[in-house]
């Protein structure tokens, strides 16, 4: 028997079996497609996925493929400016760049290269999934080869259906997506080109309800566009450069058709959906089998591998027995809210800035240069933090629970990740005693020691410990160290 079958692998799939390959977990991936789906579609993240790509190892590859993204502007129909929010270099407090473009089909090569350093996880491609069929103790996944046409199965003790918005996986435990309100057709365009386009390398966003439209670079050559469509138009109507040039001229403004190669030109109808059920005793779901999120702030790619993350570590630790299996009731209780959350609010602002007639195209025009005269909207618009996890039985009471722990630099000059990646960890302002140095080595959990000064330190002013997910959660938050590791031990089975 499999520990772990993992079915799909896009960017979801692909991040769990690495996490769990690093934990030397079992795992196959099966997948329909031999070599990587080669037509773009997510085009950024924010520095919280660029972190977990880091912890797989991946952070400089990913760095020599991704583009920084300078911010947003926001135009009206005519591409006048109405507001600007100004992104800076620097890194942020994970440690990356809050805003970074890619190319998917790049990001999965590396990801799959990844996943080749993995000894313990297979990968099979050109498999069709047909059944998931869950017995007593464990869960038989029916597939056949497509080359072949030969059919196969396996038991697996977990599957994850990291399948995509059609899955199969969703439909053999019964779940159903729940509409949240949202459904628009839109033009998505790639282009390629050696030309420069002399635009402002930040994210253009058309605030307009007859032609919205966003416009991005998203690497060297790469150029994203997305238009909103008439309800009389559709994607064949611009498959040829010839016709999308109007459409995209009052960015590459002189530059020949001839100067431009079009990458794709598709159709897509972006949703606001969440799955009613994400498990069903060993069977979940992550990525887009659990939630679509319409693209408006970035976020929908960030979530499955939010979904892989958050899990992973979990299901190690259950695998192993160093966590109890009602751990994996967590996984739902803290990623649903979330993931409702990060939902809403791409809602939200596609609405503003999409929706309406002609007088909420004068609104847009009034309101929208008057933002930055609203105190700490600019770092609000432009933060890539996320919402705190709701309460579970992995994130208790404290002030920091439920948020990401800062990828800090510690005084050796590692950071917190280098130091603490795939473990649990107790941050302290104070110095441990000989016995709760003992309770941390037993619970195999890292012991990180904070000064003033430290970015940590100051950090945890609010408490005087802080007991941290291997994930990178804050679990719990204290003022007594003692009470901090009480609470770990009792949580590994060690008290």
């Amino acid at each position: 028997m499999i520990p772990v079958v993992i079915v799909g692998a896009g960017p979801t799939g692909l991040t769990a079996a690495a996490l769990l390959g690093q934990q030397g977990v079992e795992c196959l991936v099966l997948e329909r497609w031999e070599s990587v789906y080669p037509q773009p579609r997510a085009v950024h993240l924010d520095d919280e996925i660029y972190r977990i790509l880091a912890r797989m190892g991946l952070g400089e590859e990913f760095a020599a493929i991704s583009w920084p993204c300078h911010g947003l502007r926001l135009l009206d129909s005519d591409l006048r400016v109405l507001a600007e929010f100004r992104r800076s270099s620097t890194v942020g407090r994970h440690g990356f760049p809050e805003a970074n473009m890619f190319d998917q089909p790049e990001l999965e090569r590396l990801l799959r290269e990844n996943l080749a350093r993995r000894p313990s996880v297979t990968f099979r491609g050109d498999v069709e999934v047909t059944a998931v069929v869950q017995d007593s103790d464990s869960v038989r996944v029916e597939f056949t080869d497509r080359a072949s046409g030969a059919s196969e199965s396996v038991h697996a003790q977990y599957v994850l259906g990291c399948d995509g918005a059609n899955s199969l996986v969703r439909a053999s435990i019964g779940a159903a997506m729940r509409d949240l309100g949202l459904a628009q057709r839109w033009l998505v365009v790639d282009v390629a080109t050696d030309a420069e386009l002399g635009q402002w390398e930040g994210v253009h966003q058309v605030c307009d309800r007859d032609r919205a439209a966003t416009y991005m670079r998203i690497g060297k050559r790469r150029h994203r566009w997305e238009f909103r469509l008439a309800p009389d138009e559709v994607a064949e109507d611009y498959r040829e450069l010839i016709k999308l040039h109007p459409l995209i001229q009052p960015w590459t403004k002189d530059i020949p058709v001839d100067d431009l190669e079009l990458v794709r030109c598709a159709e897509y109808t972006f949703r606001a959906r969440i799955a009613d059920r994400w498990r069903d005793r060993r069977v979940f779901l992550l990525g887009d089998a659990a939630h679509l999120t319409p693209p408006f702030i970035g976020q929908g790619m960030g979530a499955g591998l939010r979904d892989a993350a958050n899990l992973a570590w979990k299901l190690a630790g259950v695998l192993r027995r160093a966590l109890p299996e009602s751990t994996l009731d967590t996984y739902q209780a803290e990623r649903a809210p979330h993931a409702r959350t990060m939902i809403r609010l791409a809602k939200l602002v596609g609405h503003a800035m999409t929706e309406g007639g002609e007088a909420a195209n004068f609104l847009r025009r009034l309101v929208l240069p008057r933002l930055r005269l609203l105190p700490g909207l600019k770092a609000r618009v432009l933060s890539s933090e996320t919402p705190t996890l709701r309460r579970s039985s992995l994130v208790l009471r404290g002030a920091l629970a439920g948020t990401l722990c800062p990828n800090a630099c510690l005084p050796d000059g590692r950071r917190l990740d280098d130091v603490a990646a795939h473990s649990f960890a107790v941050i302290t302002t104070t110095t441990p005693t000989a016995t709760q140095r003992a309770a941390l080595e037993a619970a195999d959990a890292v012991l990180i020691e904070t000064h003033p000064g430290d970015d940590l330190h100051h950090w945890l002013q609010r408490a005087g410990a802080a007991v941290v997910r291997p994930d990178g959660t804050v679990l719990t938050t204290t003022h007594d160290l003692a009470e901090g590791c009480a609470q770990l031990l009792r949580l590994t089975g060690n008290s």
